[in-house]
């Protein structure tokens, strides 16, 4: 009787449980498959008895914590010698990436840390390179970037034709800055103009001191633009050129290793792959109905 009262009705229903049932297949499917891919990832690891720890950071830079965590415990660790971080990165949060930066500064000074750049180590994952001893590209590695950017939507528009009139109560001028459903103020740019050249003056005055480069010429190279590792070698952005294995080599003569070389990563996680996912979905939401709700600080 219902589908024949609500067919329309009755045909979503149906549409959303097959799309249920499908998703939750393909959760099953990516779960069972990353377990597969780990279990033959972790037996390409060396043994707990490496002397060069290997810290991966890959992907949009939204978190410190388990870097941070990683590094650490290559740090607290006597057996490892050095420590190389694994970028492939086009940047991220400036929070995070600050947090990683200042923890390698404290790091250098009780183990050798140097950077192996992958295909991309740009913007927030080139200011977390700086920081560390020593910086390895490939010759058609994308590194740079070193600039910041704020972006916001605006549906003001779509708003009016859908007949939506926001109703704002506020405790101060600017409390609603950003707000998607409205033009932005000139007083409003200036703001948001002025704390864009804020962060990236810090972002070029850490990158200028930890690379031993004065802030006026790293000032002319932070521009935003992208430079392959070639290029950045000659610009002094970054030290070497070669691969992982490369890096490897450096870092055993920048901690003098005698003998066997032998890289360890760090051990995988036991968190389950529905938590990561739940924790991916729900870690940026927030109801505060602020600028946050709105504008992306990026390094980029």
């Amino acid at each position: 009787m219902f589908a024949r009262r609500h067919p329309f009705l009755f045909f979503l229903m149906i549409i959303s449980f097959c799309f249920t049932i499908t998703f939750i297949g393909f959760l099953v499917f990516v779960s069972f498959g990353s377990k597969m891919l780990n279990t033959q990832f972790a037996r390409q690891y060396t043994s707990s008895s490496g002397n060069i720890g290997i810290v991966e950071i890959n992907g949009m830079i939204l978190s410190s914590k388990k870097i941070i965590r990683n590094i650490k415990v290559f740090k607290d660790n006597n057996d490892i010698k050095a420590i190389i971080l694994r970028i492939d990165s086009p940047g991220g949060g400036i929070g995070p990436s600050q947090e990683i930066y200042r923890e390698i500064m404290k790091i250098k000074a009780d183990k050798k840390i140097i950077t192996s750049m992958g295909s991309v180590a740009a913007s927030g994952g080139y200011y977390i390179a700086s920081a560390t001893d020593g910086i390895v590209a490939n010759p058609g590695t994308l590194t740079g970037s070193i600039g910041v950017i704020m972006e916001y939507v605006n549906i003001m528009e779509i708003a009016k034709k859908i007949g939506i009139s926001p109703i704002v109560i506020k405790s101060g001028e600017f409390k609603d800055m950003g707000s998607p459903l409205r033009e932005l103020k000139e007083s409003e740019k200036k703001i948001f103009q002025a704390l864009v050249d804020e962060l990236h003056l810090q972002f070029v005055n850490d990158t200028a001191t930890a690379r031993g480069m004065d802030v006026p010429t790293m000032a002319t190279l932070a521009d935003g633009r992208v430079y392959t590792g070639q290029k950045a070698l000659k610009l002094k952005l970054i030290d070497r050129l070669g691969n992982l294995d490369d890096a490897v080599q450096w870092a055993g003569e920048m901690a003098n290793i005698k003998g066997e070389l032998k890289p360890v990563y760090p051990k995988e996680d036991t968190i389950t792959f529905f938590k990561k996912l739940a924790d991916t979905l729900f870690k940026d939401i927030n109801i505060s109905g602020t600028v946050t709700d709105n504008l992306r600080y990026i390094i980029n």
